[in-house]
């Protein structure tokens, strides 16, 4: 079996690079596949017992069940192959994940129909895990519906949408349409944040210079001073103030911006002591997310790379980019 699967699968690998890439797909008679399931194939044979028994006893009650449900399995044949054809199928861009974690694969379904579409199935097409996870959907008339397909990732970086597959059974489960897609979007893949979460390094004086602008105990920068009205939540330090209250105190501190100022927190890949490389990165990528959760210009250096310090939501998705394409 072994020498069999390796062929199946080179077969299906080169079968599948023959696939046009598009994050569209309109099905028609050209993309759309039909064979019978297991329980057509049943409904077939007995249909071949009862044609023969009819003819053997000469019976037209026999002829006339025989030929009804040939009938319909035909009629349901043309229903089940006209319940995907004609359907669209449209890929969203997907969104960043970390790694470890599923990314979830939103297709759009639209149908320009007037009758409405039932149990229109999706997956991850191959041999992994994902690709027994099926997830169904009617689409409406003239409507559309959507469905999210889980896709876990093995490794960081930018990883192409897998092979994808729709299909339908519908009205009668005798006969089984398919069709395969391969999207063109790609997804990008963060490294896995180390947890817990190690304390921040400590900060560099601007212009050079030695000295820690770190406070022991609360893994921040020094200088704070009492909450005054109308500081942003973001200055607020929210470890101390949680001990105040858990003291029977209600004192609220904040970061003092003027003294932050006089000193930069710069993330370098020389500072994660941990030997293995991969650990590393885990180990920036928490900084990362530990110091924008903190609301504090941060830098990133890492392979010859330099971010210069910032702050924000597109500041700290560069600095993740970065680290998931080393």
């Amino acid at each position: 079996m072994a020498p069999w699967t390796a062929v199946r699968r080179r077969f299906q690998r080169w079968w599948e690079a023959r696939l046009p890439l598009s994050d569209t797909l309109t099905l028609t008679q050209r993309n759309v596949y039909i064979l019978p399931t297991a329980s057509g194939w049943m409904l077939a044979l007995t249909l071949l017992v009862l044609l023969v028994a009819s003819i053997n006893y000469q019976l037209n009650l026999g002829y006339l069940l025989t030929f009804l449900l040939a009938g319909s399995a035909v009629v349901g044949m043309h229903i089940c192959h006209a319940n995907l054809r004609g359907l669209t199928l449209h890929l969203n861009a997907p969104e960043p994940q970390f790694l470890g974690s599923a990314a979830a694969i939103e297709v759009q379904l639209s149908s320009d129909r007037t009758s409405a579409r039932y149990g229109v199935g999706m997956s991850v097409h191959g041999d992994g895990s994902e690709a027994h996870h099926w997830v169904w959907s009617d689409v409406p008339a003239q409507g559309t519906a959507t469905v999210q397909i889980a896709f876990r990732p093995l490794r960081r970086g930018l990883h192409r949408i897998p092979t994808l597959t729709a299909e339908t059974r519908f009205p009668l489960g005798t006969f089984r349409v398919w069709t395969y897609w391969r999207p063109a979007a790609q997804v990008l893949v963060y490294p896995t944040p180390e947890t817990p979460a190690p304390p921040l390094p400590a900060g560099v004086p601007r212009g050079g210079g030695t000295g820690s602008a770190q406070s022991q105990g609360m893994n921040e920068f020094d200088g704070v001073r009492a909450y005054r009205r109308g500081d942003p939540l973001k200055l607020v330090v929210w470890k101390k103030a949680a001990k105040s209250l858990g003291t029977g105190t209600d004192d609220l501190v904040s970061r003092d911006a003027q003294q932050a100022q006089r000193h930069e927190l710069w993330l370098d890949i020389n500072l994660a002591a941990v030997p293995n490389p991969e650990a590393r990165i885990s180990r920036l990528t928490a900084w990362v997310l530990q110091a924008d959760r903190l609301g504090l210009d941060y830098g990133l250096r890492v392979a010859g790379t330099e971010i210069a310090p910032d702050t924000g939501a597109a500041h700290r998705r560069r600095c993740l980019e970065t680290l998931a394409l080393l």
